[in-house]
């Protein structure tokens, strides 16, 4: 069986390089899993141990599927349940969406003013927070 590499996913340039740059060459089994198939416009639930990229294999086709042209409307949104998840996550996105200009990040969570992140929000294309404070912003 041939392993499929992360040049033979149909990614934007921007997404190669990002890729790329952060030493990514092989997917894992979840990323070849589930990378092409939300890129088909499928629905995925996914299992995997951590440590195995699941952050990669959710993030990077939903980084790209986000439409530019659809103003500043937030396109994404990822419930973590810990604080610390969320900040992981979103460090990991910004790196993923580096080339590709116009997406911002909003990370939300508690213990953080409310006016910082209510400002992230109005621009945000992904928001990635956790439960209760994407409810308090809600």
């Amino acid at each position: 069986m041939q392993k499929i590499q992360f040049s033979d996913m149909e990614l934007s340039n921007e997404m190669q390089r990002a890729v790329e740059e952060m030493g990514f060459e092989e997917p894992t089994s979840i990323q070849a899993a589930s990378i092409p198939m939300i890129l088909s416009g499928r629905d995925v639930i996914g299992h995997s141990q951590t440590g195995t990229g699941k952050t990669a294999a959710f993030s990077i086709p939903a980084i790209e599927k986000i439409n530019p042209a659809g103003g500043r409307k937030t396109q994404v949104l990822i419930l973590c349940p810990t604080r610390e998840l969320a900040v992981q996550a979103c460090d990991e996105i910004r790196k993923f969406a580096k080339y590709l200009p116009g997406i911002s990040i909003a990370c939300i969570y508690g213990g953080q003013p409310m006016d910082g992140q209510i400002k992230a929000l109005k621009k945000a294309r992904i928001v990635v927070g956790t439960p209760g404070r994407v409810m308090d912003h809600m």
